[in-house]
């Protein structure tokens, strides 16, 4: 079993590359227009596959990576162009369909992607899950006891996207749509820098 403060360091990593907080200005954006059960449902199945991704990637991330082929750098440069494609979408407000008083679309799910991969279960979380079973030691007992942290982090990360509703009745329509264009650009920028460091990685660039 690693030691409470390899613990507490590996819970504080995770915190910081997934970050919750940060998740639930985007989860508004994505969800605007929708009922709160809805948007209720979507947090919890997209912290439920997020957490499936986690733990698969975790336990077995470099031997699959190898196995077909990817390398690390490859993923990030990949989860940095569908990243950019959603920002695209919140820039122009094709997701939410709600230009000109339209309805927002019934079928509109974005729990799959891109909350719970790329922007839960990222390059980057998929990276740390892999670095942290490695530091944990051999055997079963520091795997288990990262993927029990993993699951710890997930309840907190479902716990901030439930608080939304709240947070977008106080910013208000036009709040969350300024919001929404805001987040979209910085979405872009994030999606470029997953790009740089995927192309950094692979040593083409310094």
């Amino acid at each position: 079993m690693p030691e409470t403060a390899f613990l507490i360091t590996a819970f504080a990593t995770l915190f910081v590359v997934i970050n919750p907080a940060g998740l639930v200005p985007l989860f508004i954006a994505l969800t605007r227009g929708l009922g709160v059960e809805k948007r209720k449902a979507m947090a919890l199945r997209a912290c439920i596959i997020a957490t499936s991704v986690l733990v698969l990637f975790g336990v077995a991330g470099e031997s699959i990576l190898t196995f077909i082929g990817i390398s690390m750098p490859a993923f990030r440069i990949a989860g940095g162009i569908l990243l950019f494609l959603t920002a695209l979408d919140m820039l122009f407000e094709r997701r939410t369909q709600q230009r000109e008083g339209r309805e927002a679309e019934t079928d509109h799910d974005p729990s799959v992607f891109p909350l719970a991969t790329p922007l839960i279960a990222g390059p980057g979380a998929i990276a740390t899950m892999i670095l942290l079973v490695g530091q944990a030691g051999p055997g079963w007992g520091g795997t288990l006891a990262i993927l029990g942290l993993l699951v710890v982090m997930m309840l907190v990360t479902y716990a901030f996207l439930l608080a939304s509703p709240p947070m977008e009745r106080m910013l208000g329509r036009t709040g969350t749509i300024v919001i929404t264009r805001l987040l979209g650009m910085l979405l872009a920028a994030l999606s470029v820098q997953f790009v740089i460091d995927g192309v950094r990685g692979t040593g083409l660039i310094g």
